[in-house]
């Protein structure tokens, strides 16, 4: 869990408490710096919460790379002539669609 998302909620709640003592006091600008405080910790718990989803992703991405990793390794070990027709194959696409012919010469 990223740090900032408790650190948001903590500073959530005291706007909220900070709004309340405001009211009951009567004091304007007391109210005003709680609604701050719990508009800045509502952005701070999403940007935690945002981070964390990124991260997840980004660790769910991993895996797969992973097992992709892991299963091509397997088929490889597993049948290395047919691996290695087909790394012949696809050099010989590569090599055949980059190779450009010479233009022809143009004598006018």
């Amino acid at each position: 869990m990223d740090q900032n998302r408790p650190i948001g909620t903590v500073r959530n709640i005291a706007g909220k408490v900070e709004q309340g003592v405001g009211q009951v006091a009567g004091d304007a600008k007391m109210q005003a710096e709680g609604l701050i405080d719990q508009a800045a910790g509502a952005a701070q718990d999403a940007y935690g919460k945002t981070v964390d989803a990124a991260m997840d992703g980004a660790q769910k991405v991993k895996d797969v790379a992973v097992e992709g990793h892991d299963l091509l390794r397997k088929f490889i070990e597993n049948n290395p002539h047919t691996a290695a027709a087909v790394a012949l194959g696809i050099g010989l696409l590569i090599g055949y669609t980059a190779h450009r012919p010479p233009e022809p010469r143009r004598y006018w």
